[in-house]
């Protein structure tokens, strides 16, 4: 031992410096850094499992679910005051009966396993329950998710009969930012709405502030008053049908006619034509409450008669000052629709152009006088090459721009003439521009854009250019168009349990197989390119859709509609 230390010392120099970064020898220790959380996830999730060691039960719905309370509390910060603070008498008790309707109930097995594992399956059908017991119970995390899930399937909750139901509830508990596309997809695409059952689900106070906002889309003011007609259809029927309760045929009419006043005073009457008026005076709803649309309808006919006096009447209160506004009407009259097939094949810095002819007033005293418009799609940016300027103080040169905006120019070629000798303000011409962009979202085209403006067209300003129609890095994201029929995998119709084929949504351009159980993918799993860009429509996605209306407005318009909200 003494010859072993003898040898260990003497091999050290006598004139060692201290040892650097550099020339210090390797370090004989070897750190392992072992990450084996799964397995202990797995052994938390085996106590909710198999009802181990459980310390509470609770007891939703008539069913009781063994818990414990270290793992309520480390989640829910409700549970933990619930469960620790001695004020509250659920502290002491073994079990705690917690009050959920039945749609939250019959979800609750799988909110308390998220508590556990962190995994849970949002669905359509279970995703507004979930999120309700995740904002009761303060599941932050939970909350994210099916507020996420909710954003990217308002177009299926349409189709399903989900949408109201998720609009109402994220504005009523201030989920601002899913709310807010919620309403704009119900503004945006209320004739789709409007046909379904779903539709009579409104709050009337929700309804009553929809029916108040100008960017609302319709065909026209007489489609939006026949849908408010069946909605107030919908709750007569369904106060004579309630369960638990007995109401007379006297208090529902009672009822009613307060729903009428409150919701047909939206409708706007002088957006309607004079023929439309007369024909609502033939309609059975009229006659129930004929006094009061009469005198709805005798406004339209005001405005359409030119009696200017009594329209300044009615603009100055503070429920008429909507009443002359238009809305996004997509009327023949009023707008054109604007199709770019294969749209991946444009060159860059191609452009589009269509002409077509609106109305230069609502008001039928004004006659039938049109104005025509020149539209310019600049879907792969602008490019202005480089041009000389000549005047009288010699040339300019005026370098090249390119501009990466997708941009929508409007040029109006009739526009108010000058008077001869006309001092002042010269004429103009104010109008509404909305731009609606084509979308899809799970295979379902839908409105999915609104671009509006108001423009004062004259013979000195008769082009409004619109940027940033869309966001022009995401439409024009290179994406491998769809390959020939000879290319596409060759499947046997007899052999039906063969998987189907998607197309990878990225450059490869591989077909892939997808079981008819599984969701649909969006790539083969190899890539990571996103999706097609969801304003790219059709078959292949790869088509572009603009609708454009064109509407005047006269000086009895509001610009501005209240806050879509409750009150």
């Amino acid at each position: 031992m003494n010859e072993m230390k003898h040898k260990n010392t003497s091999e050290i120099p006598h004139h060692s410096k201290k040892p650097t970064a550099e020339t210090a020898a390797p370090s004989t220790s070897a750190f392992v850094e072992v990450d084996n959380s799964t397995s202990v996830l797995i052994k938390i999730a085996t106590l909710y499992a198999d009802q181990l060691m459980s310390d509470i039960n609770l007891v939703v719905g008539g069913k009781s679910y063994p818990a414990h309370r270290l793992i309520l509390c480390a989640t829910s910060e409700v549970f933990q005051v619930m469960l620790m603070n001695r004020e509250w008498s659920e502290w002491r008790e073994s079990a705690i009966e917690l009050k959920e309707t039945p749609q939250c109930s019959e979800v609750f097995p799988l909110f308390l396993r998220y508590f556990y594992t962190g995994q849970i399956r949002i669905s359509q059908e279970t995703v507004l329950p979930i999120l309700s017991l995740a904002d009761k119970y303060n599941i932050k995390d939970l909350v994210e998710l099916c507020l996420t899930y909710m954003s990217r399937h308002l177009a299926n909750a349409v189709q399903q009969g989900q949408l109201v139901s998720w609009l109402q509830y994220t504005m009523a508990c201030g989920h601002s930012d899913v709310a807010k596309e919620c309403q704009n997809f119900v503004k945006w695409n209320l004739e789709t709405l409007a046909r379904t059952s779903d539709f009579g689900n409104f709050e009337p106070e929700v309804l009553i502030s929809l029916l108040q906002q100008n960017d609302l889309v319709v065909y026209n003011e007489m489609n939006l008053y026949i849908f408010v007609t069946r909605w107030l259809e919908h709750q007569r029927s369904q106060l004579m049908n309630a369960e638990g309760q007995d109401f007379s045929e006297a208090d529902v009419e009672a009822h009613l006619h307060d729903l009428v006043y409150a919701t047909i005073s939206h409708i706007r009457f002088p957006m309607m034509t004079p023929r439309q008026l007369a024909e609502l005076l033939l309609n059975p709803f009229t006659q129930i409450y004929k006094e009061f649309l009469v005198e709805r309808m005798a406004i339209g006919m005001s405005y359409h008669s030119g009696h200017n006096n009594r329209v300044k009447e009615i603009f100055s209160t503070e429920e008429g000052k909507l009443l002359f506004t238009p809305r996004l009407y997509t009327e023949d009259k009023w707008s054109s629709v604007l199709t770019i097939e294969d749209f991946h094949s444009l060159p860059c810095y191609h452009t589009r152009t269509f002409v077509f002819s609106s109305h230069t007033s609502q008001a039928e005293h004004a006659g039938d006088r049109t104005c025509e418009w020149v539209v310019d799609l600049y879907p792969k940016g602008v490019w202005f090459h480089k041009a000389f300027l000549i005047c009288w103080q010699g040339k300019y040169e005026v370098p090249e721009v390119v501009l990466r905006t997708v941009r929508l120019a409007v040029t109006c070629r009739d526009p108010p003439k000058v008077p001869y000798k006309t001092f002042g303000r010269e004429p103009h011409m104010r109008v509404k521009i909305g731009i609606l962009i084509s979308g899809v979202q799970w295979g379902i085209e839908h409105v999915s854009a609104v671009k509006e403006r108001i423009f004062h067209f004259s013979a000195s300003q008769r082009v409004l250019n619109i940027d940033n129609v869309l966001d022009f890095d995401e439409l024009n994201t290179p994406i491998y168009s769809p390959p020939s029929s000879q290319q596409q995998p060759q499947t046997s119709s007899r052999s039906s349990s063969w998987p189907k084929y998607s197309k990878c949504y990225c450059q490869c351009g591989k077909y892939f197989g997808v079981s008819s159980q599984q969701s649909r993918s969006k790539t083969c799993g190899m890539c990571s390119a996103p999706e097609p860009p969801i304003n790219l429509i059709g078959k292949n996605r790869d088509q572009l859709t603009i609708q454009i209306v064109i509407i005047p407005l006269t000086d009895v318009c509001s610009v501005t509609s209240p806050d879509f909200g409750f009150k």
